[in-house]
């Protein structure tokens, strides 16, 4: 299974944290002349599809923020310090190469560490290194707060499985918006509003923002989870989600209980194979969709993903075609009437 052409567009976009606006353009094309897009203050991209009337309206949330770092201070040495945009590991940071969206364009670092090879590395250990002779050189090409993601484009692997940077969570910005585009050519009686969301990695500030405005009767939340065909996998923390074994449906307190049956009968109907997580907290926009207002009921289907947080995130597409394919077919079966009463 090829990687598909928007896939490899969307993981190849910045927009780290704070910086979605860095990756709009690839979801514009995306759906030019199938739905229309408008954006709001905090950062996040919506995608509008009417349906044909009387259904419940939906919202589909897939967090358009990535990882990443951004430049702190620029030493008079040239050297750049930086800061976190989203918590990941500065052991995965080191040796990295990075590329800095600047207003100039694209500049090229690398991440060093101050202290020896063999010690334990964090953040304030690390800095950036452009190539820049002193501090005046280096202010000439970057500014404090360009942010800067790993440079890492996807690599196809055996099986159809993909590695790269981002598939937190551009994976599941493709699995919404190809759902768009097949209710779109098999509309839904549901209007649809994808939310490429904004600052998911800082803490959901941007899904709490879109829900409230939207105000949805429906939030269906697209995220990764922990893949469990690792040697650090554990099933017993929330379930056994492996690679090729099909999106996870979420089970907890966050999620509404009849959206959760709904979407474990629409999968079998279409014999999609699917496995089933469960927590206290879904860690996901969910957190924040399902407690809007008065509320709204809120479900999760997530990818299963290895090395979460990394250059080198791993998905099956046959698990996004899956998902695809659960999302367009749960926003079909969404008829005016349905009851969601507790």
């Amino acid at each position: 299974m090829p990687l598909p052409d928007l896939l490899d567009r969307l993981l190849r976009a910045h927009g780290p944290s704070g910086h979605e606006h860095l990756a709009f353009d690839v979801v514009r094309e995306a759906v030019a002349g199938v739905a229309e897009t408008s954006t709001d203050t905090v950062g996040n991209l919506l995608v509008q599809l009417p349906g044909t009337g009387g259904g419940p309206s939906l919202g589909v949330f897939a967090h358009l923020d990535v990882i990443g770092l951004a430049v702190a201070h620029i030493g008079d040495d040239g050297l750049l310090s930086t800061h976190t945009l989203g918590v990941w590991r500065a052991g995965v940071g080191y040796g990295q190469r990075v590329e800095i969206a600047t207003r100039d364009g694209i500049v090229h670092g690398v991440v060093a560490a101050r202290s020896k090879d063999n010690e334990k590395k964090e953040w304030s250990d690390l800095f950036v290194d452009i190539g820049a002779r002193d501090g005046a050189d280096a202010r000439r090409l970057v500014r404090p707060g360009d942010p800067m993601v790993v440079a890492a484009p996807p690599v196809e692997l055996a099986n159809g499985r993909i590695a790269s940077r981002n598939h937190d969570n551009r994976a599941c910005v493709y699995v919404a918006l190809e759902a768009l585009r097949r209710l779109a050519e098999e509309p839904a009686a549901a209007d649809v509003t994808v939310v490429a969301g904004a600052h998911e990695e800082l803490g959901h500030a941007g899904a709490a923002a879109a829900t409230h405005s939207l105000r949805p009767d429906i939030a269906l939340v697209l995220d990764v989870t922990y893949a469990t065909d690792v040697p650090a996998g554990d099933a017993s923390e929330g379930g056994d989600h492996r690679l090729g074994g099909g999106p996870a449906i979420f089970r907890g307190p966050a999620i509404h209980p009849r959206l959760f049956d709904l979407l474990v009968e629409t999968a079998e109907a279409e014999g999609i194979p699917t496995t089933v997580e469960t927590g206290m907290k879904t860690f996901t926009d969910a957190d924040d969709t399902y407690l809007s207002r008065g509320g709204v009921p809120t479900a999760v289907v997530s990818v299963p993903l290895r090395n979460m947080h990394s250059p080198i995130e791993v998905v099956d597409l046959a698990d996004l075609d899956a998902c695809i394919r659960l999302v367009a077919a749960f926003a079909r079966g969404l008829e005016p009437g349905l009851d969601l009463r507790r």
